[in-house]
């Protein structure tokens, strides 16, 4: 009967406070009469305490329990005073807040205990304390840094219930107008649990990147974080490179329920507050920078289309030929028409009749695709139109990629999208990096590969020697003017002459004067003649063209040639042609980006003919060591996938496992000198391969990486020591940062122990020179700070027999079985060693095959060994409880806290 308590003992309140009927307002009320009516409240205090004590002891969410923690903050959040009174009250206020500033302090002293059911109290009554006070509640400065700090030590907990509590508890502590708030630098890179604001956006995407894949898929699923970043974070609150980070991450996660929240959360509410423009959300991504991450997004949205109406409404505009007006081309509408026809043509058959809505003519396309012409290079020189030469070079790129999706089954539609193709390679305003596109969509349209070969020669001929007209060095004409002006001088002069002599009756001089007067009038009349006739025609030649751009061109058509040809077709004259006339050349051309992509051509070349390959392999060897980074990581891709394809043993006929480590010995005693030599090749080439696994250079020591672990997985390689470099070079710090390389080695070392057995094998000999390493790597190492518990965890699993695709039904000695006998060994290596602790808990993550056998036996016998030294430093096994007694101690958590106290309370 709570009207006649006026005065509630503390004990009688937390009793009744474990009942949800009772009316908690009473209660606080009640209780917080009598401690208004205490002078000295010490003894108020540690009572209070000494209840709530029994409360956060139990980590389960059991019913009384929350009942009590919600009384207790109910109780403590009712002396706040308010904020905008007189200095009077404000000191009236600070005796009011007592209560609330000693429980506080109360709870900041226990958050660091060792029960974790104390810590996850005290950070959820944090959390509850923060979350009761007014909008406008104010905390001593002091008090405020006390609960930061707490909190931030506690995000980090052990216990994920922790972490969450005191994550939310820090939510009321950040301000997200202040871009340099502790709360936010120091606790949203290791926690996203609460609220999202635009300061904090950048680090929370960073860190979903960097999550694995089943806590990204935990946290954006969770129903709070999208919502929060679709409904209350405006699109237009986010940076363009976030909006694009978003989506890629979201729509290329390997986890299907990521990419369905993406879908269903925040590409509508994107698209709601553009009011539906599909078009207004690309020009938000910037698609020129993000092609792919665009059309991934739109094939998004179509997939959510109910009808193919949906579809057609908020898309481009088509005029009656089916293509988008050349003045109103954008790189907007452009793509959204080209993803538009791809997704349509994924359908196959069902999206045929919408396909034809679409799409013209494949000749209607050609004609529209001739019309589309690049910039002359005067334009290109001319900054102003840089702009524009990048926005008509992507669109031209689009359109390019849409001749992929046009009927070509009419013979004259295709022939004349062939011309239009042509020409535009030959124009000398086409785009470098338009090329391999224009080359790829003509060599997609030939069905003979010898006509293909011989179409690409010739465009390339024409590149790189076109026809240019060319004139005389000296105009005919005009020195026929000169001469003529001359002889009339001459003639002039002869008849002035021819007078004088006559005035003089000189008669002999005149004759011979009047005979050359009569030879200028026939050269006049001659140059005269001449001078009227019209000149020769200009003549036109060949004129061999070596500038970086032209050679750029011809060796992209040459390396997409190689590409899409057929590599059992072998190399034919044609093709060695341009081997020896352009690509070897050009592999010492002064110009980087030439030489680059000379290596490009060589590397898909030599996939053709193994004798071409034996014949460069020492030219790409000193390439891979001593060219630019950019150029020796084409040459290293291209002697990788010629081991894929060949073997490590290239210059021999057959292919086998090379399964010698790049420092193994010479065991060639008696073999000819022919095979010795081929070993030394493929030693030196596992050497220089072990090596760039050191390098500075972060992209080759990536590409090195991936290319020994396709080598591994291919069975080319079977090698303990490089899988060990493997391992090492996944878990050193080094390589954190390097998110290709962590995703790549730990997708290789999951698909390559479940392949086989011997596999599995290769993984168990590498487990000792790994561990050796990291036990014996320096303090100035970054391996120095590797878990090796973890790394012991890891091969266990890998070698684990149930993990294989197609385990053995009977193995009389599993690969644990050996490894185990590994280790019983080392550890009677040393038995005083400091990682044999670490050794013998390996022990006991094995699965041991108990059937009786010399494996077993020997094992046993080891394991006698062992105990014999090393008995005093294993540590007594743990009892797992029963289930009965699980269900004994759920059953006691059920209980209300009444029968606790009064236990101690008769006890005092």
């Amino acid at each position: 009967n709570m009207s006649g308590d006026s005065d509630l003992e503390i004990e009688e309140a937390f009793r009744r406070a474990q009942k949800a009927h009772n009316n908690k307002a009473k209660l606080v009320a009640s209780l917080k009469n009598r401690y208004n009516k205490l002078e000295d409240k010490t003894e108020f205090h540690e009572e209070f305490i000494r209840c709530l004590k029994y409360a956060m002891i139990i980590y389960t969410r059991e019913p009384a329990v929350e009942n009590v923690i919600d009384f207790v903050t109910k109780f403590a959040a009712s002396f706040e005073t308010p904020v905008n009174e007189n200095a009077e009250e404000e000191e009236e206020g600070e005796d009011e807040n007592e209560f609330l500033n000693f429980l506080f302090c109360f709870l900041l002293e226990s958050h660091g205990a060792n029960s974790h059911a104390v810590r996850f109290r005290v950070c959820q009554l944090v959390n509850k304390l923060l979350g009761s006070l007014s909008e406008n509640a104010q905390i001593d400065d002091g008090l405020c840094d006390r609960i930061h700090e707490a909190m931030l030590i506690r995000v980090t907990d052990k216990y994920p219930n922790v972490r969450i509590q005191a994550a939310l508890a820090m939510a009321r502590l950040q301000d997200p107008s202040n871009s340099d708030c502790p709360t936010i630098k120091g606790w949203y890179v290791t926690c996203i649990c609460v609220l999202v604001t635009s300061t904090c956006l950048e680090t929370v995407i960073w860190r979903l990147k960097r999550l694995s894949g089943e806590h990204r898929k935990l946290i954006i699923t969770r129903p709070n974080l999208l919502p929060v970043l679709a409904e209350k974070v405006h699109i237009r609150a986010l940076s363009i490179a976030q909006r694009v980070s978003l989506l890629h991450e979201g729509l290329s996660d390997s986890a299907d329920s990521v990419k369905e929240v993406v879908k269903t959360h925040l590409l509508p509410a994107w698209l709601r507050l553009l009011q539906g423009d599909v078009l207004q959300l690309l020009h938000k991504l910037d698609v020129e920078n993000c092609a792919e991450t665009a059309v991934t997004t739109l094939h998004a949205v179509f997939s959510m289309a109910t009808s193919p109406d949906d579809l057609l409404q908020n898309g481009v505009r088509l005029d009656e030929r089916k293509l988008i007006p050349v003045d109103s081309l954008t790189c907007e509408n452009v793509l959204y028409w080209r993803a538009l026809c791809e997704f349509v043509k994924s359908k196959g058959n069902e999206g045929e009749e919408l396909l034809e809505q679409l799409l013209p003519e494949a000749a209607i396309f050609a004609e529209y695709l001739c019309s589309i012409t690049g910039l002359s290079e005067e334009q290109k020189a001319d900054m102003t139109q840089l702009e524009i030469a990048m926005t008509q070079e992507f669109v031209g790129q689009q359109l390019i990629i849409l001749v992929g999706c046009l009927d070509t089954s009419e013979e004259g539609g295709r022939k004349r999208m062939v011309a239009v193709l042509q020409e535009i390679l030959v124009m000398p305003k086409t785009p470098t990096s338009l090329i391999g596109l224009l080359v790829e969509k003509l060599i997609g349209l030939l069905r003979d590969e010898t006509q293909k070969i011989q179409m690409v020669a010739e465009i390339i001929s024409d590149v790189r020697e076109p026809i240019l007209p060319i004139s005389a060095p000296v105009d005919e004409n005009e020195k026929r003017r000169k001469q003529l002006a001359e002889v009339r001088v001459q003639i002039m002069e002869a008849k002035q002459n021819l007078e004088e002599c006559i005035s003089c009756q000189d008669f002999s001089r005149a004759a011979v004067l009047k005979d050359s007067i009569s030879q200028l009038e026939e050269l006049k009349n001659q140059l005269t003649l001449e001078a009227s006739q019209p000149a020769d025609s200009i003549k036109e030649q060949r004129v061999e063209k070596s500038d970086p751009e032209t050679l750029l061109k011809c060796l992209t058509m040459c390396a997409e040639l190689f590409k899409q040809i057929n590599i059992k077709r072998g190399i034919c004259p044609t093709m060695n042609a341009l081997i020896e006339s352009l690509i070897l050349p050009s592999v010492s051309n002064p110009n980087p980006a030439v030489r680059n992509m000379a290596v490009i051509c060589l590397g898909t070349a030599a996939l053709h003919s193994k004798d071409l390959a034996n014949t460069h392999l020492v030219l790409l060897l000193q390439i891979t060591q001593l060219d630019e980074p950019k150029i020796r990581i084409s040459a290293l891709r291209a002697l990788i996938d010629q081991l894929l394809l060949n073997g490590l043993n290239i210059l021999q006929d057959k292919s086998a496992p090379i399964s010698q480590a790049p420092d193994s010995p010479d065991n060639s005693n008696g073999q000819p000198e022919q095979q010795t030599e081929e070993e030394s090749t493929v030693q030196s080439i596992l050497k220089m391969l072990s090596e760039f696994l050191d390098s500075e250079i972060c992209e080759l020591r990536t590409e090195t990486a991936e290319g020994l672990a396709k080598l591994m997985y291919c069975g080319r390689i079977l090698s303990p020591k490089l899988l060990s470099r493997l391992v090492l070079l996944w878990y050193n710090p080094v390589t954190e940062d390097d998110q290709r390389l962590r995703h790549c080695l730990g997708v290789f070392l999951q698909l390559y122990s479940r392949a086989s057995r011997t596999n599995q094998e290769c993984v168990e000999e590498s487990f000792l020179p790994t561990m050796r390493t990291l036990f014996n790597a320096p303090v100035t190492s970054p391996l120095s700070e590797v878990d090796a518990s973890n790394v012991a965890e890891l091969f266990v699993e890998l070698t684990r027999p149930s993990a294989l695709v197609q385990p053995a039904a009977i193995q009389a000695v599993s690969v644990h079985d050996s490894l185990a006998v590994r280790i019983c060994n080392e550890i009677l290596r040393d038995v005083s060693a400091p990682e044999v602790r670490l050794y013998c808990k390996t022990l006991s993550w094995l699965e041991i095959n108990t059937e009786p056998g010399p494996a077993n036996s020997e094992l046993q016998l080891l394991l006698k060994d062992i105990l014999q030294y090393v008995a005093y430093l294993l540590s007594p096994p743990s009892v797992r409880p029963s289930r009965r007694a699980k269900i004994a101690a759920l059953d006691k958590t059920k209980q209300d806290l009444t029968a606790l106290m009064n236990q101690e309370a008769n006890g005092s």
